[in-house]
């Protein structure tokens, strides 16, 4: 499917918008459901992602097919490795047999499991078959993505002796290591994180426990920059929000707000106002702990003329494409003087933006919805735009409740 964008009416923007629970959320409220049955989950993300999370969790012999679900991939590989008596093989996309599972297979397998690789060493498909894992520590280097090391944190409570990791070198993602524990701790179970040691103590059973998954501020991120991007002002409110949130990607508040945006909390949601410029002509990150947002910000900066250097990016490489790649390719078509290296991007000021210009979303759904926001600056087209639907079903809908302009062609 490809869609037409071109911006709104020449008035100010408004709306109220109610985007699905947290896919980071749910995703891990699934497994710990599935090894706690007591858990029950409200908001639950309506994301692919999280359907084939849901689905994968319910196979007990057989293959799992998680298309192009990083989380799933991650998470299901400790599930089934954990659970004695399963055998599957688990497998993806074409992309997902090129994104790495070593580290996270390695660590597993010192910890007793039984996991073979089915075609190339060190990636999908693997085959799995279950046990019980009576080891109890595990170390593993830190700067890799949190979802190997949550993997592990998440199946912890459920061994017999817990688990104690080590992790070697500077953490990447530290937020969402807190959110997984944050969540252990919702259902009772006991944790410690103290400088590398991540300790996760044994639980046996949950006593009935139900958990509202917050909504996801990923999704937030393309609002504000919507905001950032228009011209006649804009108030957007968004639910459901919470101020201290267990999402890494809530620092977008922080961050926006040097773009112009200012961010009301309420009980359960929160309001998006425009109150003014940008206020420096270049925004220097370290977006290591949350590099989700980085594509969202490079467009933003772009639309708005100013630079940007973003640093803390070496987890893009191994997204559902080489994200910082495929930033660099779409924003040069734009026009837009940007360099990137393996971990890095630099974005050059300037206005000059061309029009009419079709973005390849690479299967990558925040290549997509990150490019959106520009139509308010500049008519674009965006390719395969039912990608969205890995984490943001209704992204499209939603953003005609604004007045954007979004047709097929």
């Amino acid at each position: 499917m490809k869609l037409y964008l071109s911006g709104p009416p020449q008035k100010k923007l408004y709306s109220k918008i109610q985007i699905t629970g947290s896919k980071s959320e749910s995703n891990r409220l699934l497994l710990l459901q599935a090894l706690y049955p007591n858990v029950e989950i409200n908001n639950l993300s309506n994301s692919d992602d999280s359907q084939v999370m849901q689905q994968g969790l319910k196979i007990h012999d057989g293959v799992v097919d998680i298309h192009h679900a990083g989380t799933a991939m991650r998470f299901l590989t400790a599930y089934f490795a954990s659970q004695e008596g399963k055998e599957v093989t688990l497998t993806g996309s074409q992309r997902m047999t090129e994104r790495p599972i070593k580290v996270l297979v390695e660590a597993l397998k010192s910890l007793g499991a039984a996991i073979s690789y089915e075609r190339e060493e060190g990636y999908p498909p693997i085959r799995i078959k279950g046990k019980k894992l009576l080891k109890d520590s595990v170390s593993l280097p830190a700067n890799i993505s949190s979802q190997y090391i949550s993997a592990l944190i998440l199946i912890a409570p459920s061994l017999s002796n817990g688990l104690q990791l080590e992790l070697v070198g500077k953490i990447t993602s530290v937020p969402y290591i807190q959110m997984t524990l944050g969540l252990l701790n919702e259902i009772g179970v006991k944790t410690s994180f103290e400088g590398n040691r991540i300790r996760i103590y044994p639980k046996a059973s949950v006593d009935v426990a139900t958990l509202t998954v917050e909504s996801d501020w990923s999704s937030a991120s393309y609002f504000y920059s919507i905001v950032a991007l228009s011209d006649f002002g804009a108030e957007i409110i968004l639910s459901s929000y919470k101020r201290n949130s267990l999402q890494g990607d809530s620092v977008l508040a922080e961050i926006y707000r040097d773009l112009g945006v200012k961010t009301v909390f309420y009980e359960n949601e929160i309001q998006l106002k425009k109150i003014g410029n940008p206020k420096s002509k270049t925004l220097n990150l370290d977006l290591a702990n949350a590099p989700d947002i980085a594509q969202t910000i490079a467009v933003t900066c772009f639309g708005l003329g100013i630079g940007c250097n973003l640093t803390g990016l070496h987890t893009l490489k191994i997204k559902e494409t080489d994200r910082l790649e495929a930033l660099d390719t779409e924003l040069s078509k734009l026009g837009a003087d940007i360099s990137v290296s393996d971990k890095s991007l630099t974005l050059s000021p300037g206005k000059n933006r061309v029009e009419n210009v079709a973005i390849d979303t690479y299967n990558d759904h925040r290549m997509a919805m990150a490019f959106a926001p520009l139509a308010l600056k500049t008519p674009l087209y965006i390719n395969d735009a039912q990608v969205v639907s890995k984490s943001y079903p209704d992204f499209w809908k939603d953003l005609k409740k604004l007045g954007i302009d979004i047709r097929k062609t």
